[in-house]
């Protein structure tokens, strides 16, 4: 079932999609970063950015899951974090 929520992106993330946050209307984590990619396809390097990213699904991690078992709630946030400097 198709849900929709909000993509929100961080740092590196949020200056190659050009904006903080996006809907989605998307199943899955995979059909929701299949769909983003396909919106910004025109930039190159948001596909690169994405391969670096970890993403927390309604506040927890999804770490190693494969994208595509990882359900999105309607109303939920997708939150794309890329690697951070510091600690």
């Amino acid at each position: 079932m198709t849900t929709t929520g909000t993509v929100r992106y961080w740092a590196a993330a949020k200056a190659a999609a050009g904006t903080a946050e996006e809907p989605y209307a998307a199943a899955t984590l995979a059909e929701a970063l299949d769909a983003a990619r396909a919106v910004h396809a025109a930039n190159p390097e948001f596909a690169r950015v994405l391969l670096r990213c970890s993403f927390l699904v309604d506040g927890e991690p999804v770490g190693t899951r494969d994208h595509g078992t990882v359900p999105l709630a309607e109303g939920g946030t997708v939150e794309v974090l890329p690697p951070f400097a510091g600690g």
